[in-house]
């Protein structure tokens, strides 16, 4: 090679419809990377000029064209080349491709790198990078562990009174407000002009709470204000019926609704929902550690069903393991029996979900910064999993209680101060 071939080219600019790709290109860019690349483009600016010879076809950028067609761009940046052999141009086109895919990563350097990032005030995503948002989470948080971890499932019973039927507040990123989550004023008080990205909600089970979660011991539970055995089989679907249809109502197209249910009622709840939702995509199984009542068999299980609200594409970080997450429809985590270290931590909520196991159902379906409708708040569960996550919770909970005990642990958890921004009497 001459000192004069490493004199640097000058950068041109020449019109986009006169770059010819080479017909043999044999490297793909799906639609999917183009559309990356132009995000990149958009942000950065074309800092990577394309390769052409002195016929304007392309040697190395067939992508970068691509995606400066996908932004309309006029004209792009390119540097002619033109002391290579016609041999030497195409095994550089190869080389050019090839040579980048012979590395990887430090993974524990990438993962620092990502993580000053995410601490940065940026007004971009991301998945600019080039790596997905599920991938970037990954890298970062891991497997989220399913050992209980005692600080999220700290649940105070006596704690002050403060909510009353109607109040909106404010806990950080999140909202609660305590209301009746069949009633359209509720989520319209609540949401405004939000949509949310995944439902995920543990609605009462038209069971009786007193000798089916709690026996005849020391510790004794409230009935549910609603479905808490009182219902008929045709009222408990109506209930179920009226506040899926909000949950779609003020979720995005294509989000998915995780609805947890006994076995008991498992089929009103398919029958309301399959009446309502676009698709059924699965039936996931809680497999507790250790069995609740029962009568002949023990329970030690609960269902979630999955719907999906229309036809748009719904998210999936799982992708089969592709970004590290295997997952199957059979959830292992351990049941309220198991969270304390003494009997009376069971008096917290009859109905109690571990924290890890929402953490890992908002992971497998929604971004870091995703809306989460949960229109039965209970203990906070899924606002404590928000939180965790790095998602924004949207909770409905009728109990004036539970909804002091949902602000207390959010308190208790972060050290900030919830703040009351609405009342049914006027604006705070």
């Amino acid at each position: 090679m001459s000192q004069q071939q490493l004199v640097t080219k000058n950068i041109q600019y020449i019109p986009t419809e006169n770059l010819t790709p080479y017909k043999n290109n044999a490297k793909k860019h799906p639609e999917k990377q183009v559309q990356q690349i132009a995000a990149s483009i958009q942000q950065f600016g074309f800092i990577n000029p394309i390769i052409i010879n002195s016929s304007k076809e392309i040697i190395a950028g067939h992508g970068r064209l691509e995606g400066a067609k996908a932004l309309k761009l006029k004209q792009v940046p390119v540097i002619l080349v033109d002391h290579l052999s016609e041999a030497e141009v195409r095994a550089y086109r190869l080389a050019d491709n090839q040579l980048t895919m012979n590395s990887g990563y430090d993974t524990e350097l990438l993962r620092v790198e990502l993580a000053d990032l995410s601490n940065l005030d940026l007004d971009f995503d991301l998945d600019i990078t080039g790596f997905e948002l599920p991938e970037i989470e990954f890298l970062l948080e891991g497997e989220t562990s399913k050992d209980v971890d005692a600080d999220d499932e700290v649940i105070e019973d006596d704690v002050p009174k403060r909510a009353s039927f109607g109040d909106v507040w404010q806990l950080g990123e999140h909202k609660l407000i305590c209301g009746d989550s069949t009633k359209i004023e509720t989520y319209q008080n609540l949401m405004g002009d939000e949509l949310a990205d995944v439902v995920l909600t543990d609605p009462p089970y038209n069971v009786k709470i007193s000798g089916h979660v709690c026996g005849n011991g020391k510790v004794q539970h409230e009935e549910f204000a609603m479905a808490s055995g009182e219902m008929t089989d045709a009222e408990f679907v109506a209930f179920l019926e009226a506040f899926i249809q909000h949950n779609i109502a003020f979720s995005r197209d294509g989000s998915l609704h995780y609805i947890f249910m006994d076995w008991r009622h498992i089929y009103d709840l398919l029958h309301a929902g399959q009446k309502h939702y676009t698709e059924l995509k699965n039936i996931c199984v809680w497999n507790k550690d250790n069995g609740g009542m029962g009568t002949m068999y023990r329970s030690k299980h609960e269902l979630v069903a999955l719907f999906k609200n229309g036809k748009d594409p719904h998210i999936n970080n799982v992708q089969l393991g592709v970004f590290g997450r295997y997952r199957t429809n059979v959830w292992d985590y351990a049941g309220v029996n198991s969270f304390g270290k003494n009997q009376s931590d069971l008096k917290m909520h009859p109905t109690v979900k571990p924290v890890s196991l929402l953490i890992d159902a908002l992971r497998d379906s929604t971004h870091k910064g995703g809306i989460v409708l949960d229109s039965f708040g209970g203990s906070g569960s899924t606002l404590i999993a928000c939180e965790k996550s790095g998602r924004k919770a949207r909770l409905i909970e009728y109990s004036e209680h539970y909804c002091d005990v949902i602000l207390h642990r959010w308190e208790t958890l972060t050290g900030e101060t919830a703040v009351k921004i609405y009342s049914e009497d006027k604006e705070v």
